[in-house]
């Protein structure tokens, strides 16, 4: 039983990577749907203009808007980067410093770890009435997470972008900065972007860097991970990942 699991997510983890290349239709009602709730009016008081703004700067039509994730815990920042959509590389809009962290280097592997999660993932979910102000929900434990986790384990889940400085396996970015972000995100929702990834990394995963890391520990994984960094950092494009039936990450 549970083999047809594993390799069932294995093949979810690819259909998925398949179909993240469709363009979905826009979706306005999602904005207004969000604008019922006071948190999210007040952020839109405060950063609609200054986002319009900063989207203007980078030639980036709010009805095209596409955005990508990406954050590091040494240097503790999170990067917001964006483009028109499916035209051209995206170019740096943002960079929000990352107001906590918890664990250590390395990936999440189980509830009350307290481990900010490694590996590639996807804003899922909207909260407009978050304990920690507003909040964007991660795909934790996504099918390479679950995949590894052993039987009759559980991998936990509920991890998020979200205010404040507190932190038990999230990433805070303070009041202010989840109030920029959630703006970004809802508009990128409305032009249609269904699923907005985030990738999370330990450290910029150049072979130099992986270099001065001794073997065992996570470097392993690590190694897994540096080509989708590697790519990145050299086409300013999203590259194709997938989930191999062991649970490794497969970059294309």
């Amino acid at each position: 039983m549970r083999s047809l699991l594993l390799l069932a997510l294995a093949l979810t983890a690819a259909l998925g990577a398949r179909s993240a290349t469709q363009q979905p239709e826009p979706d306005a009602a999602f904005r207004t749907e969000q604008l019922r709730y006071s948190r999210v009016r007040e952020a839109y008081a405060q950063y609609q203009g200054p986002v319009r703004a900063l989207l203007r700067r980078h030639g980036v039509a709010p009805e095209q808007l596409e955005l990508f994730v990406r954050a590091f815990k040494i240097g503790r920042r999170v990067e917001v980067w964006g483009r028109n959509r499916g035209a051209g590389p995206f170019g740096l809009l943002r960079t929000f410093a990352l107001a906590g962290t918890s664990g250590t280097l390395g990936p999440k592997r189980r509830a009350g770890d307290g481990q900010i999660p490694e590996g590639f993932y996807a804003i899922n979910r909207f909260h407009p009435n978050s304990q920690y102000l507003l909040s964007l929900g991660l795909d934790y434990p996504n099918a390479a997470d679950q995949l590894r986790t052993p039987a009759g384990l559980d991998p936990g889940d509920n991890i998020f972008l979200h205010g404040s400085d507190v932190t038990v396996g999230c990433l805070p970015i303070t009041d202010a900065g989840i109030r920029e972000l959630y703006v970004l995100a809802v508009e990128a929702r409305a032009a249609g972007q269904a699923s907005i990834p985030v990738y999370i990394f330990p450290f910029e995963l150049t072979a130099d860097q992986l270099a001065r890391r001794p073997l065992g520990t996570h470097l392993a994984f690590w190694q897994e991970l540096a080509p989708g960094y590697q790519y990145f950092e050299t086409h300013h494009e999203l590259p194709t990942v997938k989930v191999a039936a062991t649970g490794t990450y497969v970059v294309r």
